[in-house]
């Protein structure tokens, strides 16, 4: 088996087919979809059922509902591929990707490679104040220590956490024995981070291969509460346990000055809860004093 795509899925009927048919149609064919739904309460698992009936390259298992994490580390136990490919359930892939990203990795022999993506804009969504273009900044068949990539990325504004823009080796994924971190949003940024400071041996692929939906409900689509905020202080928490080091406070900065900046939008009744978590876990020099002011003073 070539290639194991991982899709968690919860409540995304009116898109499930479309991601589905992108991959069911895909030109490599030797491929699983392990598809692990989340306890959706719409109709994705009948839409699950009928293409597994279709196609016995679709797996899919059902759970409580969990969270992304859990469901993404309960199919990668039944992934049997040479390499994993985490799929959004509402996005969709080129025809080719899978099989320019095999080829590519089987080429280079990389951990796991990195490629752009394109942004479908729902209406109702608030539109992205960024984009998932970043390979431009580095030369293809040139592998990168994880460390000087990231430090890279940091310094040119152009970091970026999402797994549906990687291609990993699944060897190498078993070998630094890595999951998602369970109960959290915002688990790309560990995960992504993690898997990054671990490889000397990471390649870019210059194409845009995914095309990813932005809607109100989603992820990156819904107004900040305090749960945002917690759970990217979870992240922060969970690195600097993983390795304190110049990097990951580098990282730090980055990170929590973007989000203490956007959480002036949680009610002021919030406020004060996480405030003081960033302050007893030594978090304040990252936020930085504008990023503060603007978190409290802005309505």
């Amino acid at each position: 088996m070539k290639v194991s795509v991982i899709l968690p899925v919860y409540n995304v009927g009116p898109y499930l087919e479309e991601a589905l048919d992108s991959l069911c149609n895909q030109t490599l064919n030797d491929i699983e979809i392990i598809a692990v739904n989340d306890g959706s309460t719409d109709d994705s698992e009948n839409i699950l059922k009928k293409y597994a009936s279709q196609d016995q390259r679709v797996r899919y298992y059902n759970q409580t509902n969990q969270g992304q994490s859990a469901a993404r580390n309960n199919a990668l136990q039944h992934a049997k591929g040479d390499y994993i490919y985490f799929m959004d359930s509402d996005d969709t892939i080129d025809s080719d990707a899978l099989q320019r990203c095999y080829e590519y990795a089987e080429k280079t022999k990389a951990d796991f490679i990195f490629f752009d993506g394109e942004i479908m804009q729902e209406k109702e969504a608030a539109p992205l104040a960024w984009n998932y273009h970043r390979t431009y900044l580095v030369n293809e068949n040139i592998a990168y220590r994880g460390d000087e990539l990231l430090n890279l990325m940091l310094d040119k504004q152009k970091h970026n956490c999402v797994v549906w823009l990687l291609f990993i080796r699944k060897v190498f994924l078993d070998g630094i024995n890595l999951k998602f971190f369970n109960g959290i949003i915002h688990e790309d940024e560990l995960f992504t981070v993690s898997l990054t400071l671990q490889s000397d041996n990471i390649y870019c692929l210059q194409q845009s291969l995914v095309k990813h939906r932005v809607r109100r409900s989603s992820t990156m689509g819904i107004s900040y509460s305090q749960r945002n905020v917690n759970c990217y202080l979870t992240v922060i928490d969970e690195l600097f346990r993983f390795q304190d080091s110049p990097l990951i406070r580098k990282y730090a900065y980055y990170t929590l000055s973007k989000v203490f900046y956007t959480a002036h939008l949680i009610p002021l009744k919030e406020k004060p809860a996480v405030f003081w978590r960033a302050i007893k876990s030594g978090y304040l020099k990252y936020i930085g004093w504008k990023s503060c002011l603007v978190f409290w003073l802005k309505q």
